[in-house]
């Protein structure tokens, strides 16, 4: 056995340690794929949607007999193939310490409450340990307790080898640590503490490591002519579990998209703001086309950060390969080799709704943050009348819908609450979203402002109507009249009693 794990087997008080590295993360879903690992506990990640080959590690994740799943979001593409989930904390609410890029060990405060039944992972670490019999090994009431035995492991016959450790903090007492000002490490009581001024290598000098750099292993051809480069968006963190829910963060972009040359939305025939279908040997996705001067011909952009929460087929890594760098493991996230061709649905539709409606599976849709309302951005083939009209009447809901050639809007009522809002055209209809959404809260009194909602824009200022439903809803003050017949379809009726 090395010398370090020796050295932890004496700390610990136990012969049972790994002896060899753990797999990293795509070597791990490739094990459980292959049924080599058993069980797994996923902690603050959603890797179906941030590891490459996105369906052999939901394939993966389904096939094995143990997922553990710990967060703080209820839904995400990985939680759904949890056998066990347990809620976890946010940063805000979370009470510990953490450390910087200049070693600075700093106090952690909650400023937050935990919500709910959701716990510090510590504590459900202990609990788990408990449970499986290492009461002793596990016995932390507080992070406290974590932390000391965290400084006391890297003091543990150091004398100066190591170049991590704060063994003088690891008799400080609760309150002590809880006044505990920014410290940097190393914190030694031992009087052979390590010497910065030696290195990491001990001589004071530094390594220089000969890099040889190795050309990308996506290759394109006469099927994949194009390059694939996938990252970040300004508004957006990770898989959107938290920057997803709120409105003011999809105002920069608020679905998938794809960033197009010119030279190349000319040459597979994209129109801007058009749908487009985005295909490697791996998978399949949707985005909407944006056209950027400064992206290179050959090559697409497309955000990370989209997944099955918010989008069907949004997720920008379903068509990347799980290739890695053999030294660090770390995928190779900014190139695939694709294809890209314009989409054109037979219609588009906007729809707002208080909860969330099952969808066909052929349907094509995008959901964003609205206030107090779900918002989704929709497209198919199939007409949608005939699914969506029974959706509403099993609940007993009164229609109001108007129906002129290719445009069909439907809003559904419930004792005078406004319950959902479709408006679907051929092309992406023009709707006034912040209008819809305060109809939501406050809806209109009377049959005449129902019609003027069912166009999904208010009327022109001269026939705009007054009152407090017209204000609530943006409207001016004058007399409520029907929309013209520019603004709304071009025919209505109730369906239902």
């Amino acid at each position: 056995m090395p010398d370090d794990l020796q050295r932890l087997a004496r700390f610990w008080g136990t012969e049972r340690l790994a002896q060899t590295p753990g797999l990293t993360a795509v070597e791990l879903f490739a094990a459980i794929g292959r049924g080599e690992v058993k069980a797994v506990w996923i902690m603050g990640t959603n890797p179906v949607v941030s590891l490459p080959d996105s369906h052999a590690v939901s394939q993966a994740l389904a096939a094995c007999p143990l997922v553990i799943v710990s967060d703080v979001a209820a839904q995400t593409d990985t939680g759904r193939f949890a056998h066990i989930r347990f809620p976890a904390l946010a940063w805000g609410e979370k009470n510990g310490t953490v450390t910087n890029s200049e070693r600075r060990i700093s106090r952690q405060r909650s400023f937050l409450p935990p919500p709910g039944e959701a716990k510090a992972d510590w504590w459900i670490i202990a609990r788990v340990g408990q449970a499986l019999g290492y009461r002793e090994a596990f016995a932390w009431q507080h992070p406290h307790d974590v932390f000391r035995e965290h400084a006391a492991l890297s003091g543990f016959e150091n004398d100066g080898q190591r170049a991590f450790d704060i063994g003088a903090l690891a008799d400080l007492s609760r309150e002590a640590w809880d006044a505990m000002p920014p410290v940097r490490w190393p914190v030694s009581r031992s009087e052979a503490a390590w010497d910065i001024t030696r290195g990491w290598h001990g001589d004071g000098r530094l390594r220089m490591v000969p890099v040889t750099p190795q050309p990308t292993r996506a290759t394109t051809d006469a099927f994949y002519p194009l390059i694939l480069n996938s990252g970040r968006i300004r508004d957006q963190w990770h898989t959107m579990t938290r920057t997803g829910a709120v409105p003011r963060l999809m105002q920069h972009i608020a679905e998938p998209m794809v960033e197009v040359a010119p030279q190349d939305a000319v040459r597979y025939q994209l129109p801007a703001d058009g749908l487009a279908r985005i295909w490697s040997r791996h998978g399949v996705m949707v985005a909407k086309v944006a056209i950027s001067e400064g992206q290179r011909p050959g090559s697409l952009f497309v955000p990370m950060h989209w997944n099955n929460q918010f989008a069907r087929q949004g997720r920008v890594n379903n068509l990347l390969a799980a290739v890695t760098d053999p030294y660090s493991g770390q995928p190779e996230s900014k190139q695939a080799a694709v294809a890209i061709a314009a989409w054109q649905p037979a219609w588009h539709s906007e729809l707002f709704c208080r909860e969330p409606l099952p969808f066909p599976a052929a349907w094509h849709w995008r959901r964003r943050a609205a206030p107090g309302v779900l918002h989704y951005s929709l497209a198919g083939e199939a007409s949608a009348r005939q699914w969506l009209s029974a959706w509403c009447a099993r609940r007993g809901w009164q229609l109001q819908v108007a129906d002129g050639g290719a445009v069909w809007n439907l809003l559904a009522w419930h004792q005078g609450r406004l319950m959902l809002g479709w408006w679907s055209d051929a092309r992406e209809p023009a709707v006034d979203c912040a209008w819809i959404s305060a109809a939501f809260a406050a809806p209109p009194s009377d049959a005449v402002q129902r019609h003027a909602l069912l166009s999904g824009r208010p009327a022109p200022p001269s026939r705009r109507g007054g009152g407090s439903s017209a204000a609530a809803l943006g409207w001016g003050n004058g007399q409520l009249t029907r929309p013209s017949p520019a603004a709304a379809p071009a025919s209505g009726r109730w369906v239902g009693s």
